[in-house]
């Protein structure tokens, strides 16, 4: 039996986990799913005073993989309050972030786009120590290690292996950041130098954040710390519809959630009007996960099928619901 713990958090992420649950039940060839139900998120912090109960914690630890919504998330401080994912991230050490850009079928998409980036998920700025010193300056540390440079490096090249024609680029800004980007840098060298099979060449983030737009398609797989990483990888799914068709995986080396990259989207929540197709891809990055490659590809196939025919949500100039473009998928799954 595998479980998979499903935790749709807040808004939007109510409606997109259920559909992306509906595909997985719907593939007749995996019998032998189980279901389990968190809690996480702006609500259950509401309610509980945690936005990321004991119980939880315990859910996916248990579980074979976890698929996660989004949350909604305040602007200003909230005593007690932290973001469920980069807890989930902090508490599991998921120290990789995978998210793949890849065209779709559809004229909202650029053709001939298929990158990955490998974000590093665990320090830099996100380590959350930031501090007030007086009324009118903030100050935020960045940490940057040699331990997490050299293991997300090393994880993006042995991902490049799997890929047709493997090539890395290694993003920073060691030019001015010398010292935290010069040892991400220096780091990630000293492990290209390991893989001399693949191609490797390094990029300020500055440049790489035009190159993206004017050239995507000259990029294979991207290594980069994590404030880095998050813009780039949501400048890149811009690239092929916006945030609505992004998936990812947070990879640790016991535990893995996948999550799409969208927000609760608190102005569409409940009006059936989500894009599903970031978290049904992120399903499917979960089969893979689960060593299910050929479900896996029939959930993608599916997508691509429905996206083909035109049926589309209002963020890729369509009309259909949630509901309809899901139910669309499962019927391609059971042709």
């Amino acid at each position: 039996m595998t479980t998979i713990c499903l935790i749709p958090g807040d808004g939007v992420g109510r409606e997109v986990i259920p559909a992306a649950t509906e595909v997985l039940t719907a593939l007749g060839t995996l019998r032998d799913l189980r279901f389990v139900h968190a809690e996480a998120g702006w609500d259950c912090f509401q309610k509980r005073g945690n936005a990321l109960p004991a119980e939880t914690l315990e859910a996916v630890a248990r579980a074979d993989a976890t698929l996660f919504g989004a949350v909604s998330s305040p602007s200003g401080r909230v005593a007690g309050y932290r973001s469920p994912i980069l807890q989930l991230r902090q508490s599991f050490d998921l120290y990789a972030n995978l998210r793949p850009t890849l065209s779709l079928p559809g004229g909202f998409s650029r053709p001939q786009v298929d990158l990955l980036i490998v974000r590093e998920n665990t320090e830099d700025l996100y380590v959350g120590r930031e501090r007030r010193e007086g009324a009118d300056t903030a100050i935020a540390e960045r940490v940057i290690t040699r331990r997490a440079s050299e293991r997300i490096a090393r994880l993006a090249f042995a991902q490049a292996r799997l890929r047709a024609d493997p090539r890395v680029t290694i993003v920073h800004k060691a030019n001015v950041l010398k010292e935290t980007d010069g040892l991400f840098r220096e780091t990630c060298l000293a492990v290209a130098a390991e893989f001399p099979d693949i191609a490797c060449d390094e990029m300020l983030v500055d440049a790489m954040a035009m190159r993206l737009v004017k050239d995507p398609e000259h990029f294979d797989v991207i290594v980069t710390t994590n404030l880095f990483g998050d813009i780039l990888s949501d400048e890149a799914a811009g690239l092929i519809g916006g945030l609505g068709v992004a998936p990812s995986a947070n990879l640790g080396e016991r535990v893995a959630v996948f999550e799409p990259v969208h927000g609760s989207a608190p102005d569409i929540a409940g009006k059936g009007l989500a894009n599903p197709i970031g978290a049904i891809l992120s399903a499917a990055m979960l089969l893979d996960f689960l060593r299910e490659p050929a479900a896996a590809e029939s959930v993608r196939r599916a997508v691509y099928a429905v996206v083909r025919s035109g049926l589309l949500t209002p963020d890729l100039g369509g009309n259909a619901t949630t509901r309809r473009f899901t139910d669309a998928v499962v019927r391609e799954l059971a042709s």
